[in-house]
């Protein structure tokens, strides 16, 4: 206990100092924690292997998860706020639209380069990774994308947009992965199954949608027991917490394995919670405050992660360069057109595709799943390069689209950081 508690601390203390250096570079907070995971890791200072100085192996890692989980659960909630009414009738429509047509377009031209690939060098990559891995490319990570838009206090139409297009496209990931996946074990078995292309992944959407909407309605309804902010936060903060182990169940109905997805759980409880609670905005405010040091651990813990082994691996890195450029090229495409498709601004066109490259938790977690594969392994290991790719820049690019979209101001550039 005592190691864990020193590990947590020296975590905190050195991101929260290697942050000042990333300002003075230029450099967007989370990159900085990020690495200052890396260093901590099991490659660089945890290597030494000091008690209680950085993290030693990645079974080490693997004990903070529920850190990890726990954080995720609050920039969902977080993330689900973004969905009020108000903003739901102005550019509703228009998100829901742009967030499914450039995930699928990213998916078609990762698919296609990775497809291309394979034809080329049929032993580096087998045709079920190929389609694996382009639909793991619609996937985003919100957690980076909220931390900078914390952090320079970004706002305007590209902001609100942005919020939006990557809460919708985890559930769009989702779809397009479990039907991917399910092609590509087809491909390997020799047999499609309904169940587990079609029939789960809606499940899952639905289930996650519904106990989200319900935690969001009591949650509201205790509030009113309280007239403390202290407690209304207090309040707050367990509720998340208990979204966060409720949507770790699993069950099955019948043939039918029924699981939940956290973001979307979180995401749709804060969504409710936000639209029927009149003082969520204050009780927003002071949560953001309380939960500072644990988004700050979670992007430690996500650069800790990063295996650092892969890029000793030629191959990894050729399949992870087409990923990278593919990926990029998908994202920025697919939002330029969508956005172009319903109505956007000229500016909004030009700086959502670059926003949208940071990926992280969401895709690594796909990864997990496609272990099943015969190349099971090489998914991981191109996933790993590309989010040690799109997680040290990803942030800076995401700034820079903001400034130049005119929704950071230089002034907010210069004031220290806010997580």
């Amino acid at each position: 206990m005592q190691n864990t508690l020193l590990c947590i601390s020296l975590s905190l203390i050195g991101g929260l100092l290697m942050s000042r250096l990333a300002k003075k570079a230029g450099l967007p907070a989370v990159t900085a924690y990020l690495i200052t995971g890396l260093l901590l890791g099991p490659y660089c200072i945890g290597r030494l292997d000091f008690s209680g100085v950085g993290f030693h192996t990645m079974s080490d890692i693997k004990t903070f998860e529920v850190f990890s989980d726990t954080a995720l659960g609050f920039i969902a909630f977080t993330i689900g706020n973004e969905f009020r009414i108000s903003e739901l009738r102005s550019m509703g429509r228009q998100a829901i639209t742009i967030g499914i047509l450039q995930a699928v377009v990213t998916t078609i031209i990762v698919d296609t380069a990775l497809i291309a690939l394979h034809l080329l060098f049929p032993a580096a990559l087998s045709l079920p990774s190929a389609i694996t891995l382009g639909a793991i490319a619609a996937a985003t990570a919100p957690a980076a994308t909220l931390m900078v838009v914390r952090q320079y206090q970004a706002d305007g139409p590209l902001t609100k947009l942005l919020l939006m297009v990557v809460a919708i496209d985890d559930a769009v990931g989702l779809v397009l992965f479990s039907v991917s996946f399910g092609i590509a074990g087809a491909l390997e078995q020799g047999g499609i199954s309904v169940l587990t292309v079609v029939v789960e992944p809606f499940v899952e959407i639905v289930l996650s949608l519904l106990l989200g909407a319900v935690a969001g309605f009591i949650l509201d309804w205790s509030e009113r027991y309280f007239h403390s902010r202290g407690n209304r936060v207090s309040l707050s903060v367990a509720f998340v917490l208990l979204t966060v182990s409720l949507s770790m169940l699993e069950f099955k109905v019948g043939p039918i394995h029924c699981g939940f997805s956290l973001l979307l759980v979180c995401m749709m409880t804060g969504t409710v919670f936000c639209n029927v609670c009149s003082t969520s905005a204050a009780l927003m405010e002071r949560l953001d405050r309380w939960t500072t040091p644990l988004s700050i651990l979670f992007f430690i813990l996500s650069g800790a992660e990063l295996d650092l082994k892969i890029l000793r691996n030629p191959i990894v890195l050729l399949i992870g360069a087409v990923y990278i450029i593919s990926r990029a090229a998908g994202k920025i495409f697919g939002a330029y057109s969508s956005c172009a498709l319903t109505g956007c601004t000229k500016n909004v066109q030009r700086h959502l595709g670059i926003t949208l490259l940071p990926q992280a938790g969401v895709a690594l977690g796909m990864a997990l799943t496609a272990a099943s594969l015969s190349d099971g392994e090489m998914v991981r290991n191109v996933l790993l390069f590309s989010v040690l790719v799109y997680e040290l820049i990803g942030p800076t690019l995401t700034k820079n689209a903001l400034i130049d979209a005119g929704e950071i101001h230089a002034e907010e550039v210069q004031v220290p950081a806010k997580a």
